[in-house]
């Protein structure tokens, strides 16, 4: 289970301090997916950096006992001098997973094939997406986070997404940040919506979008 409790998150501007999270509180059990719906500005990729681990929170916990993705949609972290290989190679090594096993699937799933010989700052921020999608895809966790854009390229792509996140793991936690109504009505079995730094879960996701459509 992923359980947040009373999370605050505030950013320095200045002498200012603007506090994006405030008293933030939910659980994510095993097998459960959860839309995150909130306006521009509502904290939603803010809170998933905080449960990728990619910032820490200002105050309060992330209590969590699953294995947890970097967030799916953040393509920035690469190291753009090296390959794409060479990126593999580095992120199968960190989590103690066979190179090989890695390679296989992200070159059957993103599709770059000889791009994934050329340096990672040559990519497009498609192709970026691609690599970083597969690789998550690839390490196999308990709960994947997924930022907003997770599906680029072409339609036989997007299906080829949905068939991997959605359906080969289907028994995994999922938090998805996304404005689409259907994928979150189809894939989801609950939602937290984000409004002025707080949070309130509900069990029924399209009432959830009625909330967040009248925000």
């Amino acid at each position: 289970m992923i359980r947040v409790v009373n999370l605050v998150k505030e950013y320095k501007t200045g002498h200012i301090r603007k506090r994006v999270l405030n008293d933030v509180n939910f659980d994510v059990a095993r097998g459960e997916r959860l839309a995150v719906l909130g306006r521009n500005g509502a904290g939603k990729s803010t809170l998933v950096r905080l449960l990728g681990g990619l910032e820490y929170p200002t105050s309060g916990h992330i209590i969590c006992d699953m294995s947890l993705s970097w967030p799916l949609g953040l393509n920035g972290g690469f190291q753009g001098s090296l390959s794409g290989t060479d990126n593999m190679k580095f992120v199968a090594r960190i989590y103690g997973k066979p190179y090989r096993d890695v390679y296989d699937f992200v070159e059957y799933f993103s599709e770059l094939g000889a791009y994934l010989e050329e340096p990672v700052k040559t990519y497009s921020s498609g192709m970026r997406a691609r690599l970083a999608f597969g690789l998550s895809l690839a390490i196999d966790f308990d709960c994947y986070l997924i930022d907003e854009v997770i599906f680029v390229g072409d339609q036989r792509f997007h299906r080829k997404c949905r068939e991997e996140i959605f359906e080969k793991r289907a028994d995994r936690s999922l938090l998805l940040v996304s404005h689409d109504a259907n994928i979150l009505n189809e894939y989801c079995n609950g939602a937290l919506v984000l409004h002025g730094g707080r949070s309130k879960v509900f069990k029924d996701v399209p009432l959830a979008l009625d909330i967040y459509n009248s925000l």
